[in-house]
């Protein structure tokens, strides 16, 4: 490969190198390090140290210029989201033609290339899955048997949560496990009507407190990471000065660094990982520096792949040997296959015209959940699987005119009245994996750094129609017992991937035939290889998935140490 990079070997080997810095490298590095190897983090992007480079955080909303909105001809910098980016975050925000990709189908495919990745962009919602996700595959056939089971990812779940800092309370549901709370928000006069509404008419839905990664009681290892608590500023997105939610900027990464084992390297495009015949295993990375387009070749006994899902599935799929011809570990043939994602397409609105003499003090960073109640325990609707839904009530309407000219007009928009509550709701919907919703490496395209460009070919299936048609009716339902008014029930019809959450490509599984990942999330025929991010999945469940690569990340890496020790 032309301008390569050769220098001392010895110089540019660790003892562990983890790709990617967001929310799973981020706990690799940190596992890694405290386990006491010498680890090489790369990060595609610029840096972003906490605090310094928050730029907005602490800004007033008549500093920008214009409101906040980008204007037009910048907004297509960020192609279809342009419009929807706020100024306060556009510094987080990936531009187009940072990396292009083939669209065979429409797929929004969002992006954070920096140091911390989308920990930073996040919205912090964080619910455990319990083995009635874990068993899915295995009910009704689609996908293939999950390796590990509730009791395998509990204690890692607990060991993360106390980390972390979670806001949650102990709801006693089976499809959602407790977990290691401190104490929750609080509900709005409208989400504890609705919660009794719920109580009072079904048996199987509950509104719970939506479980969210911010510290609401201090504890000693969140003063130990310099965080403190969240002040309930509702401006996550910014970068949190306070480190009051977590991101990989304010927690593990820099727990990581102060154990002095830990090299940061920023702009560092991950071209393949590179495969040892003799030895039968991974020996190092191959990257592209972003600004001087060298090559440079890394070297490390265990290698994490945490880029991100899809970009995970890119590195394999461009790692080629002539062991591996069709991507690294692809014996199986089916990296980069079974793609999945979540369903956001079904949403709700409608107003409260109870509580006219109530408003909210203060914001509530989070939202409340409905857990799933779709096909918990037997094949009840025409869909399979199930939905969670997010519901929010947490203002109320601001009443003014934009009538009149000039002073008329200044006065109308100055006299503002309080109005009804906003409800909303959102669907958040399990997409099953089907082989043909697939990633793969155009044979030709190549993207500005000279990779293969990714094609994306991914579709809503039957399945995800039916599920978007019943929580629509369910919702509706809901909203009506509730007495809520102006209701109003849409399909966004968004394309897939419009909601983040891309799983799939690389899962685990039992049979090397079937799937490339073991129990330990290592590459069945590259076992030193471990991938612990999105890719890895093998459904996707309802419920958000952060703190799930969370917990398998720090699981993996516990079990790399310790094979490690053993020689």
């Amino acid at each position: 490969m032309a301008n390569l990079n050769i220098s001392s070997k010895e110089s540019m080997t660790y003892d562990a190198i983890v790709i990617g810095s967001g929310i799973s490298g981020g706990w690799a590095a940190k596992s890694l390090c405290e386990g006491g190897l010498k680890t090489l983090v790369l990060e595609r992007g610029r840096d972003v140290k906490h605090i310094e480079d928050y730029p907005t955080a602490t800004k007033n909303p008549w500093e920008f210029e214009l409101g906040g909105k980008i204007p037009l001809d910048k907004q297509k910098d960020f192609g279809r989201r342009g419009a929807r980016i706020h100024e306060s975050t556009a510094h987080f925000w990936m531009k187009e033609g940072e990396q292009e990709t083939v669209q065979e189908k429409p797929f929004q495919w969002t992006r954070g290339y920096h140091v911390g990745g989308k920990s930073l962009l996040w919205a912090r919602q964080s619910q455990r899955w319990s083995d009635l996700d874990f068993e899915g595959p295995l009910r009704d056939g689609y996908a293939v048997d999950w390796p590990i089971r509730y009791k395998d990812i509990a204690p890692w779940y607990s060991h993360v949560e106390k980390f972390i800092g979670m806001a949650g309370n102990r709801d006693g549901l089976p499809q959602l496990p407790d977990g290691e709370f401190l104490k929750p928000f609080d509900l709005s006069c409208v989400e504890r009507h609705f919660k009794k509404v719920l109580a009072d008419n079904y048996t199987d839905r509950h509104l719970v407190h939506g479980r969210c990664a911010h510290i609401t009681e201090q504890q000693d290892i969140h003063r130990e990471q310099g965080r403190q608590k969240c002040m309930h500023r509702s401006l996550c997105n910014r970068g949190c000065p306070l480190g009051g939610y977590f991101s990989s900027n304010a927690s593990t990464l820099p727990w990581a660094a102060k154990t002095g084992n830990m090299t940061l390297r920023p702009h560092s495009v991950v071209h393949s990982i590179i495969y040892d015949e003799e030895t039968n295993k991974a020996s190092g990375v191959r990257i592209i520096d972003a600004e001087d387009r060298q090559v440079y070749e890394y070297f490390a006994k265990i290698i994490f792949v945490n880029a991100s899902a899809l970009n995970s599935n890119l590195i394999l799929l461009n790692s080629i040997s002539s062991r591996f011809p069709n991507g690294l570990g692809n014996d199986s043939g089916v990296l980069g296959k079974f793609i999945s994602w979540h369903n956001y397409r079904g949403q709700i609105s409608g107003r409260s015209e109870d509580f006219p003499d109530v408003m909210s003090k203060g914001k509530n960073p989070s939202h409340s959940y409905i857990p799933r109640f779709r096909n918990l325990y037997k094949q009840e609707t025409d869909f399979l699987r199930g939905y969670a839904v997010g519901f929010g009530s947490a203002d109320r309407m601001i009443q003014f005119s934009r009538t009149g000219i000039g002073e008329e007009l200044k006065a109308n928009l100055m006299n503002r009245t309080l109005g009804p509550w906003w409800v909303s709701g959102w669907m958040q919907g399990e997409v099953i994996p089907i082989e043909s919703n697939h990633v793969r490496l155009h044979p030709e395209l190549k993207d500005k750094y000279g990779m293969p460009q990714l094609v994306l070919s991914c579709d809503w299936t039957e399945n995800d129609d039916k599920m978007v048609l019943d929580y629509m009716e369910q919702m509706t339902e809901m909203f009506e017992k509730a007495g809520f008014t102006h209701i109003v029930a849409r399909d966004s019809q968004s394309p897939p991937g419009s909601d983040i959450h891309e799983m799939g490509g690389v899962r685990m599984g039992h049979d090397p035939k079937t799937s490339l990942l073991n129990q330990w999330n290592q590459l069945h025929a590259c076992q030193n290889v471990y991938v612990t991010d999105g890719a890895c999945m093998t459904s996707t469940a309802t419920q958000n998935p952060s703190l799930t690569y969370m917990a398998l990340t720090a699981r993996a890496a516990n079990h790399a140490i310790e094979t490690l020790k053993k020689g």
